[in-house]
Protein backbone atom coordinates (compact mmCIF):
# COMPACT_ATOMS: atom_id res chain seq x y z
CA UNK A 1 0.00 0.00 0.00
CA UNK A 2 1.18 3.18 -0.94
CA UNK A 3 1.68 6.57 1.65
CA UNK A 4 -0.91 7.90 0.04
CA UNK A 5 -3.64 6.07 0.18
CA UNK A 6 -3.21 4.58 3.59
CA UNK A 7 -3.21 8.25 4.85
CA UNK A 8 -6.47 8.56 3.16
CA UNK A 9 -7.79 5.33 4.72
CA UNK A 10 -6.71 6.56 7.70
CA UNK A 11 -8.71 10.03 7.23
CA UNK A 12 -11.70 8.27 6.05
CA UNK A 13 -12.26 6.25 9.57
CA UNK A 14 -15.49 6.90 10.69
CA UNK A 15 -17.59 7.13 14.12
CA UNK A 16 -20.65 5.19 14.15
CA UNK A 17 -23.93 7.28 15.43
CA UNK A 18 -23.76 6.31 19.26
CA UNK A 19 -19.64 7.31 19.46
CA UNK A 20 -20.95 10.71 17.61
CA UNK A 21 -23.88 11.33 20.01
CA UNK A 22 -21.26 10.72 22.97
CA UNK A 23 -18.52 13.27 22.03
CA UNK A 24 -21.40 15.74 20.40
CA UNK A 25 -24.07 16.02 22.54
CA UNK A 26 -23.05 14.67 26.15
CA UNK A 27 -19.51 14.21 26.14
CA UNK A 28 -19.31 15.52 29.98
CA UNK A 29 -21.01 12.97 32.27
CA UNK A 30 -20.98 11.54 36.05
CA UNK A 31 -20.03 8.55 37.45
CA UNK A 32 -21.01 7.87 41.09
CA UNK A 33 -19.06 5.25 42.93
CA UNK A 34 -21.31 3.70 45.90
CA UNK A 35 -20.59 -0.10 47.59
CA UNK A 36 -19.58 -1.24 51.28
CA UNK A 37 -16.01 0.61 50.75
CA UNK A 38 -18.38 3.75 51.28
CA UNK A 39 -18.56 1.99 54.70
CA UNK A 40 -15.24 0.35 55.39
CA UNK A 41 -13.40 3.59 54.17
CA UNK A 42 -11.38 1.49 51.37
CA UNK A 43 -11.23 1.83 47.79
CA UNK A 44 -11.15 -2.19 46.79
CA UNK A 45 -13.53 -4.51 49.13
CA UNK A 46 -12.29 -8.16 49.12
CA UNK A 47 -16.29 -9.17 48.82
CA UNK A 48 -16.12 -10.70 52.90
CA UNK A 49 -18.22 -7.28 53.50
CA UNK A 50 -21.43 -8.23 55.79
CA UNK A 51 -24.51 -6.97 53.51
CA UNK A 52 -25.96 -5.27 56.59
CA UNK A 53 -23.13 -2.65 56.43
CA UNK A 54 -24.67 -0.91 53.49
CA UNK A 55 -27.36 1.43 55.19
CA UNK A 56 -27.83 4.46 53.19
CA UNK A 57 -30.13 6.00 55.73
CA UNK A 58 -30.86 9.02 53.79
CA UNK A 59 -31.00 8.07 50.21
CA UNK A 60 -31.46 10.86 48.00
CA UNK A 61 -30.65 9.69 44.52
CA UNK A 62 -32.43 13.49 43.12
CA UNK A 63 -29.98 15.37 45.14
CA UNK A 64 -27.58 13.85 43.09
CA UNK A 65 -29.24 14.44 39.50
CA UNK A 66 -29.89 17.83 40.36
CA UNK A 67 -26.46 18.40 41.49
CA UNK A 68 -24.97 16.44 38.20
CA UNK A 69 -27.52 18.65 36.35
CA UNK A 70 -26.02 21.82 37.98
CA UNK A 71 -22.63 21.24 36.65
CA UNK A 72 -23.55 20.71 32.86
CA UNK A 73 -23.27 16.88 32.97
CA UNK A 74 -26.03 15.11 30.66
CA UNK A 75 -25.79 11.81 32.52
CA UNK A 76 -25.19 9.73 35.30
CA UNK A 77 -23.15 6.07 35.47
CA UNK A 78 -23.66 4.02 38.89
CA UNK A 79 -21.28 1.68 40.23
CA UNK A 80 -23.95 -1.14 39.94
CA UNK A 81 -21.40 -3.55 40.85
CA UNK A 82 -18.00 -2.91 42.11
CA UNK A 83 -14.78 -5.58 42.50
CA UNK A 84 -16.71 -6.67 46.13
CA UNK A 85 -19.24 -8.09 44.05
CA UNK A 86 -21.89 -6.18 46.21
CA UNK A 87 -25.34 -5.08 43.91
CA UNK A 88 -27.51 -2.33 44.16
CA UNK A 89 -29.83 -3.79 42.43
CA UNK A 90 -32.30 -6.90 43.71
CA UNK A 91 -30.65 -9.40 41.46
CA UNK A 92 -31.54 -13.34 41.42
CA UNK A 93 -28.29 -14.56 40.98
CA UNK A 94 -26.42 -13.64 44.56
CA UNK A 95 -27.83 -13.16 48.14
CA UNK A 96 -24.65 -10.19 48.57
CA UNK A 97 -27.27 -7.76 47.53
CA UNK A 98 -29.58 -5.34 48.43
CA UNK A 99 -31.25 -8.18 49.80
CA UNK A 100 -29.62 -8.25 52.60
CA UNK A 101 -29.32 -4.70 53.68
CA UNK A 102 -31.05 -2.91 56.05
CA UNK A 103 -32.28 -0.01 53.31
CA UNK A 104 -36.26 -0.70 53.10
CA UNK A 105 -35.72 -3.45 54.97
CA UNK A 106 -33.98 -5.43 51.95
CA UNK A 107 -36.27 -4.57 49.54
CA UNK A 108 -34.64 -1.63 47.91
CA UNK A 109 -33.12 -0.91 44.50
CA UNK A 110 -30.19 1.82 44.13
CA UNK A 111 -30.43 1.39 40.01
CA UNK A 112 -34.04 1.90 40.15
CA UNK A 113 -33.54 5.02 42.17
CA UNK A 114 -30.88 6.45 40.35
CA UNK A 115 -32.00 5.60 36.60
CA UNK A 116 -35.52 7.14 37.47
CA UNK A 117 -33.76 10.50 38.81
CA UNK A 118 -31.90 10.56 36.05
CA UNK A 119 -35.55 9.91 33.78
CA UNK A 120 -36.59 12.82 36.30
CA UNK A 121 -34.33 15.22 36.03
CA UNK A 122 -33.54 14.90 32.00
CA UNK A 123 -30.27 13.16 32.17
CA UNK A 124 -28.95 9.60 30.45
CA UNK A 125 -28.18 6.84 32.57
CA UNK A 126 -25.80 4.22 32.56
CA UNK A 127 -24.05 1.62 34.74
CA UNK A 128 -20.87 -0.09 35.37
CA UNK A 129 -20.54 -3.90 36.61
CA UNK A 130 -17.28 -5.19 37.49
CA UNK A 131 -16.07 -7.68 35.93
CA UNK A 132 -13.82 -8.72 38.60
CA UNK A 133 -16.21 -10.04 41.37
CA UNK A 134 -14.28 -10.91 44.66
CA UNK A 135 -17.89 -12.26 46.38
CA UNK A 136 -18.62 -14.98 43.56
CA UNK A 137 -18.20 -18.49 44.27
CA UNK A 138 -17.90 -18.97 40.54
CA UNK A 139 -15.16 -16.47 39.66
CA UNK A 140 -12.14 -18.22 37.95
CA UNK A 141 -14.73 -21.01 36.28
CA UNK A 142 -16.45 -21.27 32.96
CA UNK A 143 -19.50 -20.74 34.96
CA UNK A 144 -19.19 -17.22 35.81
CA UNK A 145 -19.35 -15.55 32.66
CA UNK A 146 -22.96 -17.17 32.52
CA UNK A 147 -23.64 -15.82 36.00
CA UNK A 148 -22.05 -12.57 34.61
CA UNK A 149 -24.32 -12.74 31.68
CA UNK A 150 -27.24 -13.14 33.88
CA UNK A 151 -26.66 -10.01 36.05
CA UNK A 152 -25.23 -7.99 32.98
CA UNK A 153 -28.94 -8.62 31.34
CA UNK A 154 -31.02 -7.74 34.09
CA UNK A 155 -29.49 -4.62 34.13
CA UNK A 156 -30.15 -4.16 30.34
CA UNK A 157 -33.55 -5.12 30.51
CA UNK A 158 -35.06 -3.76 33.47
CA UNK A 159 -34.15 0.08 33.91
CA UNK A 160 -35.06 1.59 30.69
CA UNK A 161 -32.66 3.37 28.13
CA UNK A 162 -28.56 2.63 28.96
CA UNK A 163 -26.66 5.46 27.32
CA UNK A 164 -23.41 3.99 28.71
CA UNK A 165 -21.63 0.54 29.74
CA UNK A 166 -18.53 0.50 31.89
CA UNK A 167 -16.71 -2.32 31.99
CA UNK A 168 -12.88 -2.14 33.47
CA UNK A 169 -10.42 -4.65 33.27
CA UNK A 170 -8.90 -5.96 36.89
CA UNK A 171 -8.99 -9.14 37.26
CA UNK A 172 -8.00 -11.59 39.96
CA UNK A 173 -7.81 -15.05 41.23
CA UNK A 174 -11.12 -17.20 41.80
CA UNK A 175 -11.45 -19.00 44.86
CA UNK A 176 -9.84 -21.64 43.08
CA UNK A 177 -6.94 -19.92 42.25
CA UNK A 178 -7.33 -19.29 38.82
CA UNK A 179 -7.35 -16.60 36.91
CA UNK A 180 -10.81 -14.99 35.47
CA UNK A 181 -10.87 -15.73 31.35
CA UNK A 182 -13.90 -12.97 30.52
CA UNK A 183 -15.88 -13.53 27.96
CA UNK A 184 -16.13 -9.54 26.77
CA UNK A 185 -17.23 -10.47 23.46
CA UNK A 186 -20.15 -12.53 24.92
CA UNK A 187 -20.74 -9.28 27.26
CA UNK A 188 -20.84 -7.14 24.10
CA UNK A 189 -22.86 -9.18 22.15
CA UNK A 190 -25.94 -8.59 25.02
CA UNK A 191 -25.49 -5.18 24.81
CA UNK A 192 -25.92 -4.64 20.99
CA UNK A 193 -28.76 -7.22 21.39
CA UNK A 194 -30.70 -5.07 24.34
CA UNK A 195 -29.07 -1.87 24.19
CA UNK A 196 -28.16 -1.13 20.52
CA UNK A 197 -27.52 2.67 20.77
CA UNK A 198 -24.88 2.65 24.20
CA UNK A 199 -21.51 3.45 24.03
CA UNK A 200 -19.47 0.82 25.77
CA UNK A 201 -16.11 2.05 27.83
CA UNK A 202 -13.46 -0.67 27.93
CA UNK A 203 -10.11 -1.59 26.79
CA UNK A 204 -11.46 -3.46 23.93
CA UNK A 205 -14.46 -1.15 23.56
CA UNK A 206 -15.67 1.42 21.00
CA UNK A 207 -14.68 4.25 23.64
CA UNK A 208 -11.30 3.70 25.51
CA UNK A 209 -9.18 4.86 28.14
CA UNK A 210 -7.10 7.68 28.20
CA UNK A 211 -4.28 6.03 29.76
CA UNK A 212 -5.02 8.36 33.29
CA UNK A 213 -7.17 9.17 36.28
CA UNK A 214 -5.92 12.77 36.44
CA UNK A 215 -7.32 14.23 33.55
CA UNK A 216 -4.10 14.52 31.40
CA UNK A 217 -4.11 14.88 27.93
CA UNK A 218 -2.20 13.26 25.30
CA UNK A 219 -0.08 15.00 23.12
CA UNK A 220 -2.05 14.47 20.06
CA UNK A 221 -5.85 13.26 21.16
CA UNK A 222 -6.42 10.74 18.29
CA UNK A 223 -10.18 8.61 18.04
CA UNK A 224 -8.04 6.55 15.34
CA UNK A 225 -6.17 3.90 16.60
CA UNK A 226 -5.19 0.46 15.58
CA UNK A 227 -7.59 -2.21 16.07
CA UNK A 228 -5.64 -4.68 17.61
CA UNK A 229 -5.74 -2.10 20.79
CA UNK A 230 -9.93 -2.53 20.57
CA UNK A 231 -10.98 -5.53 18.99
CA UNK A 232 -14.35 -5.15 18.99
CA UNK A 233 -14.51 -1.99 17.13
CA UNK A 234 -15.63 -2.43 13.83
CA UNK A 235 -12.40 -2.52 11.62
CA UNK A 236 -12.51 -0.05 8.75
CA UNK A 237 -9.19 -0.56 6.95
CA UNK A 238 -6.76 -3.68 5.86
CA UNK A 239 -3.57 -3.69 5.59
CA UNK A 240 -0.05 -1.94 7.47
CA UNK A 241 1.86 0.41 5.63
CA UNK A 242 5.42 -0.74 7.05
CA UNK A 243 5.95 -4.11 8.24
CA UNK A 244 6.29 -4.73 12.34
CA UNK A 245 4.20 -4.96 15.09
CA UNK A 246 2.23 -2.52 17.57
CA UNK A 247 3.37 -4.82 19.99
CA UNK A 248 3.79 -2.40 22.96
CA UNK A 249 1.39 0.47 22.41
CA UNK A 250 -1.27 0.76 24.75
CA UNK A 251 -3.40 3.32 26.33
CA UNK A 252 -0.91 5.11 27.88
CA UNK A 253 1.00 5.90 25.00
CA UNK A 254 0.79 9.09 24.68
CA UNK A 255 1.39 9.25 20.68
CA UNK A 256 -1.73 6.55 20.51
CA UNK A 257 -3.37 7.24 16.38
CA UNK A 258 -0.16 9.37 15.10
CA UNK A 259 1.49 8.27 12.25
CA UNK A 260 4.55 6.48 13.89
CA UNK A 261 2.16 4.09 15.57
CA UNK A 262 -0.90 3.41 13.25
CA UNK A 263 1.67 2.46 9.87
CA UNK A 264 2.41 -0.91 11.62
CA UNK A 265 -1.24 -1.76 12.27
CA UNK A 266 -3.23 -4.19 10.30
CA UNK A 267 -6.04 -2.14 10.35
CA UNK A 268 -7.90 0.99 12.27
CA UNK A 269 -10.53 1.63 13.89
CA UNK A 270 -12.41 4.58 15.24
CA UNK A 271 -12.72 4.80 19.16
CA UNK A 272 -12.72 7.98 21.54
CA UNK A 273 -10.78 8.19 24.56
CA UNK A 274 -12.73 8.61 27.67
CA UNK A 275 -10.71 10.30 30.95
CA UNK A 276 -12.30 9.66 34.20
CA UNK A 277 -11.50 11.52 37.23
CA UNK A 278 -13.11 11.83 40.68
CA UNK A 279 -13.73 15.34 42.40
CA UNK A 280 -11.85 13.78 45.54
CA UNK A 281 -8.42 11.89 45.83
CA UNK A 282 -10.22 8.83 46.23
CA UNK A 283 -13.66 7.35 44.18
CA UNK A 284 -15.24 6.25 46.91
CA UNK A 285 -16.16 8.57 49.67
CA UNK A 286 -13.92 9.74 52.48
CA UNK A 287 -14.62 11.85 54.95
CA UNK A 288 -10.57 13.10 55.55
CA UNK A 289 -10.96 14.23 51.81
CA UNK A 290 -11.84 17.30 50.18
CA UNK A 291 -12.99 17.83 46.74
CA UNK A 292 -10.36 19.43 43.77
CA UNK A 293 -10.02 22.82 43.32
CA UNK A 294 -12.39 24.64 40.70
CA UNK A 295 -9.39 25.30 38.59
CA UNK A 296 -8.41 22.33 38.30
CA UNK A 297 -11.77 20.56 37.44
CA UNK A 298 -12.32 23.32 34.97
CA UNK A 299 -8.50 22.86 33.66
CA UNK A 300 -9.37 18.84 33.13
CA UNK A 301 -12.77 19.71 31.07
CA UNK A 302 -10.44 22.17 28.67
CA UNK A 303 -8.23 18.99 28.30
CA UNK A 304 -11.16 16.47 27.93
CA UNK A 305 -14.11 17.62 26.27
CA UNK A 306 -11.61 20.51 24.63
CA UNK A 307 -9.39 18.14 23.32
CA UNK A 308 -11.35 15.23 21.60
CA UNK A 309 -12.27 13.23 24.62
CA UNK A 310 -15.39 12.71 26.87
CA UNK A 311 -14.74 13.72 30.71
CA UNK A 312 -16.46 11.27 33.16
CA UNK A 313 -16.18 12.90 36.41
CA UNK A 314 -17.12 10.91 39.76
CA UNK A 315 -19.00 12.41 42.86
CA UNK A 316 -18.94 9.78 45.86
CA UNK A 317 -22.09 9.37 48.26
CA UNK A 318 -21.53 9.92 51.77
CA UNK A 319 -22.40 6.61 54.24
CA UNK A 320 -26.18 8.19 54.52
CA UNK A 321 -26.59 8.38 50.56
CA UNK A 322 -26.31 11.69 49.75
CA UNK A 323 -23.44 14.18 48.03
CA UNK A 324 -21.51 15.85 50.55
CA UNK A 325 -21.90 20.05 50.71
CA UNK A 326 -18.81 21.08 49.57
CA UNK A 327 -18.97 18.83 46.35
CA UNK A 328 -22.16 19.92 45.59
CA UNK A 329 -20.88 23.58 46.04
CA UNK A 330 -18.34 22.76 43.40
CA UNK A 331 -19.71 21.31 41.19
CA UNK A 332 -22.73 24.11 41.48
CA UNK A 333 -19.68 26.70 40.50
CA UNK A 334 -18.12 24.30 37.91
CA UNK A 335 -21.26 24.56 35.98
CA UNK A 336 -21.27 28.36 36.26
CA UNK A 337 -17.69 28.52 35.28
CA UNK A 338 -18.59 26.88 32.57
CA UNK A 339 -21.82 28.55 31.58
CA UNK A 340 -19.91 31.77 31.92
CA UNK A 341 -17.19 31.21 29.46
CA UNK A 342 -19.02 28.98 27.06
CA UNK A 343 -22.80 29.79 27.15
CA UNK A 344 -22.69 32.62 24.49
CA UNK A 345 -20.93 32.29 21.54
CA UNK A 346 -19.78 35.61 20.39
CA UNK A 347 -18.99 35.12 16.91
CA UNK A 348 -22.37 34.03 15.40
CA UNK A 349 -22.23 37.27 13.23
CA UNK A 350 -18.28 36.53 12.17
CA UNK A 351 -17.56 35.84 8.18
CA UNK A 352 -15.60 32.31 7.93
CA UNK A 353 -13.87 31.90 4.66
CA UNK A 354 -11.23 28.86 3.89
CA UNK A 355 -8.77 29.29 1.10
CA UNK A 356 -7.61 26.04 -0.18
CA UNK A 357 -5.01 27.49 -2.80
CA UNK A 358 -1.90 26.31 -0.77
CA UNK A 359 -3.79 22.87 -0.62
CA UNK A 360 -6.82 20.72 0.46
CA UNK A 361 -4.50 19.85 3.42
CA UNK A 362 -3.16 22.54 4.61
CA UNK A 363 -6.33 25.28 4.20
CA UNK A 364 -6.15 28.88 5.73
CA UNK A 365 -9.35 29.60 8.00
CA UNK A 366 -10.09 32.87 8.16
CA UNK A 367 -12.64 34.57 10.63
CA UNK A 368 -13.69 38.06 10.58
CA UNK A 369 -15.84 40.22 13.01
CA UNK A 370 -17.68 43.15 11.92
CA UNK A 371 -15.31 44.60 15.13
CA UNK A 372 -12.88 44.63 17.65
CA UNK A 373 -14.49 41.95 20.21
CA UNK A 374 -12.21 40.49 23.55
CA UNK A 375 -11.68 36.82 23.23
CA UNK A 376 -10.96 34.27 25.42
CA UNK A 377 -11.87 31.33 23.97
CA UNK A 378 -11.46 29.99 20.35
CA UNK A 379 -12.96 26.32 19.57
CA UNK A 380 -12.63 24.83 16.80
CA UNK A 381 -14.43 21.31 15.60
CA UNK A 382 -14.17 19.06 12.43
CA UNK A 383 -16.49 17.44 10.75
CA UNK A 384 -16.13 14.21 12.21
CA UNK A 385 -18.21 11.99 10.85
CA UNK A 386 -16.43 12.32 7.79
CA UNK A 387 -13.25 11.16 10.11
CA UNK A 388 -10.56 12.92 12.08
CA UNK A 389 -7.80 14.79 9.89
CA UNK A 390 -5.92 17.38 11.39
CA UNK A 391 -2.41 16.48 12.79
CA UNK A 392 -1.48 20.42 13.41
CA UNK A 393 -2.33 24.14 13.03
CA UNK A 394 -1.83 27.13 13.90
CA UNK A 395 -4.03 30.06 15.34
CA UNK A 396 -3.13 33.66 14.70
CA UNK A 397 -4.63 37.17 16.15
CA UNK A 398 -4.86 40.44 14.06
CA UNK A 399 -2.80 42.89 16.39
CA UNK A 400 -3.09 46.71 16.37
CA UNK A 401 -0.72 46.83 13.63
CA UNK A 402 -2.07 44.93 11.27
CA UNK A 403 -0.13 41.61 11.77
CA UNK A 404 -0.96 38.28 12.75
CA UNK A 405 0.62 37.03 15.81
CA UNK A 406 1.37 33.23 16.89
CA UNK A 407 -1.50 32.72 19.73
CA UNK A 408 -1.31 29.04 19.89
CA UNK A 409 0.54 25.83 18.11
CA UNK A 410 -2.00 22.75 17.70
CA UNK A 411 -1.86 19.22 16.65
CA UNK A 412 -5.26 17.72 16.54
CA UNK A 413 -8.87 19.00 16.44
CA UNK A 414 -11.21 16.07 16.80
CA UNK A 415 -14.69 16.51 17.62
CA UNK A 416 -13.92 19.70 19.63
CA UNK A 417 -10.47 21.31 20.44
CA UNK A 418 -10.86 24.14 23.17
CA UNK A 419 -7.87 27.04 23.21
CA UNK A 420 -7.91 29.26 26.36
CA UNK A 421 -5.87 32.43 24.92
CA UNK A 422 -2.85 33.58 27.30
CA UNK A 423 -5.30 36.57 28.42
CA UNK A 424 -7.85 37.70 26.67
CA UNK A 425 -7.22 39.09 23.27
CA UNK A 426 -8.84 42.18 22.14
CA UNK A 427 -9.21 41.41 17.93
CA UNK A 428 -11.68 41.45 15.24
CA UNK A 429 -9.44 39.02 13.30
CA UNK A 430 -8.30 35.19 13.62
CA UNK A 431 -6.42 33.04 10.90
CA UNK A 432 -6.49 29.16 11.31
CA UNK A 433 -3.40 27.65 9.26
CA UNK A 434 -3.54 23.82 9.05
CA UNK A 435 -0.28 22.73 8.69
CA UNK A 436 -0.76 19.42 8.32
CA UNK A 437 -3.74 16.64 7.72
CA UNK A 438 -4.32 13.00 6.50
CA UNK A 439 -6.87 14.40 3.57
CA UNK A 440 -9.02 17.27 2.50
CA UNK A 441 -9.72 19.48 6.13
CA UNK A 442 -13.26 20.08 7.07
CA UNK A 443 -13.86 22.18 9.42
CA UNK A 444 -17.58 21.78 11.41
CA UNK A 445 -17.22 25.00 13.29
CA UNK A 446 -15.02 27.67 14.69
CA UNK A 447 -16.57 29.62 17.69
CA UNK A 448 -15.42 32.59 20.04
CA UNK A 449 -16.22 32.83 23.32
Amino acid sequence: MDFKTFLKNAANVKPNKQQLFLLREMPFYAFVHFSPNTYTNLEWGDGTEDPAIFNPTDLDCEQWAKAIKAAGMKGMVLTAKHHDGFCLWQTKYTEHSMKNSPYKNGKGDIVKEASEACKKYGLKFGFYLSPWDRNSKYYGTDEYNTYYKNQLTELLTNYGEIFHVWFDGACGEGPNGKKQVYDFEGYFELIKKYQPNATVFNDKGNIRWCGNEAGKAPFAQWAVVPYELCPFCEKQTDGALMEGSIEGIYNPDTTIGSLANIMYSKGLVFAPAETDMSIRPGWFYHENEEPHSLERLFNTYLNTVGNNSTFHLNIPPMPNGKFNDKDIQRLKELGEKLNNCFGKVISEDAVISTDFSKSETQPTIKVKLPEKRNISFVELAEKIENGQRVESFILRAKDNDGQFDVEYYGTTIGSRKIIQLDGTICTDEFLIEVTGARDKVEIEWVKLY
